[in-house]
């Protein structure tokens, strides 16, 4: 006869197994469902007794099933528990957020825990799926991320032309300083800035001036490749870095973006206006030990380029 204490402690646990606000489901070595609490229930859509028996993968066809087997087999035959968070995969069945309304996430995020359970043989007949509900969590830590990676692209970008910052684009400028001379690659620097930039502020106002550097920001972030690395390295004067390129193939790119540039119009403050350019261009030399060293040479050359008329490129002496 069974202890009446026993039973009482059977039905307090099973109370406990439904009430308790995390999802459990138990299946066989089928994947066949056995047991589903309340919090599947509410969650899912699906009564208990309309899941009873039915195959795991038939009721969530979204689960990826090698991966998964692969789990509960794992813990079938070693007899171990296995944990997987929502940052390895965020959600192990999908479900709706607890506030649609007032959560910034469009899904459940989830922790799950699989359980071997052994039968009066001592065999692992069952595996329970235990399933956390994180989102709350996981959104914390998702829009900290977000934040602090903006603070990071905040700190390196210029806020008018949105290039990158003087220091961060010479910290970039350093490294393929660094990388060019342990791997043998060459590389070059265009060095440029506005013609006559000094008269649109004086003529116009500085918001002219300003819209001048955002449509040069705008033109040189459209134009320039994905390796290539531009910055505003002060004022009007502007930089970008071409890895793997020679001075003659920088050459090329530096003429297309001059005559682009002069040929575009400007609007800003019911004013029109036209910009030309002058620019620099220095190819990294093996006798070059300082940074500073790369950037005069391309500097050397942008004033010849002043110096010449304005509105033209010119490559360092020391390439030629």
């Amino acid at each position: 006869m069974t202890d009446p204490q026993t039973l009482r402690d059977f039905h307090w646990m099973l109370e406990i197994l439904q009430t308790i606000d995390v999802g459990l489901v138990v299946i066989d070595d089928e994947y066949r469902i056995q047991s589903w609490n309340a919090f599947m229930e509410n969650h899912s859509g699906r009564r208990a007794h309309t899941v009873k028996a039915k195959n795991l993968y038939d009721v969530f066809p979204e689960l990826p099933k090698e991966w998964f087997s692969q789990k509960v087999e794992t813990v079938r035959q070693l007899n171990i528990r296995a944990f997987t968070t929502w940052e390895q995969r965020p959600y192990l069945v999908r479900f709706r957020t607890y506030h649609p309304i007032t959560s910034t996430a469009e899904h459940m995020y989830q922790n799950s825990m699989l359980y071997p359970l052994m039968d009066t043989k001592g065999s692992v007949s069952f595996v329970a799926i235990v399933i956390f509900d994180v989102t709350d969590i996981a959104t914390s830590k998702l829009a900290l991320q977000q934040a602090n990676s903006e603070l990071a692209r905040l700190s390196r970008t210029d806020a008018l032309t949105q290039l990158f910052n003087r220091g961060f684009w010479q910290e970039c400028l350093y490294r393929e300083m660094q990388r060019s001379r342990r791997h043998g690659h060459t590389a070059s620097l265009i060095i440029f800035d506005v013609d006559h930039f000094k008269p649109v502020n004086d003529t116009h106002g500085h918001t002219v001036g300003d819209e001048v550097l955002r449509h040069l920001g705008r033109e040189t972030r459209k134009n320039v490749r994905e390796t290539d690395i531009a910055g505003r390295y002060g004022g009007e004067e502007f930089g970008v870095i071409l890895p793997e390129t020679s001075a003659a193939e920088a050459l090329v790119f530096a003429e297309r973006f001059r005559k682009l540039i002069a040929s575009q119009t400007i609007q800003a403050e019911g004013v029109e206006l036209s910009i030309t350019l002058s620019l620099g261009i220095a190819e990294i030399d093996e006798n070059m030990k300082q940074v500073e060293e790369w950037i005069s040479a391309a500097d050397a050359a942008l004033y010849v380029s002043k110096d010449e008329g304005r509105n033209r490129v010119t490559v360092s002496s020391q390439n030629r």
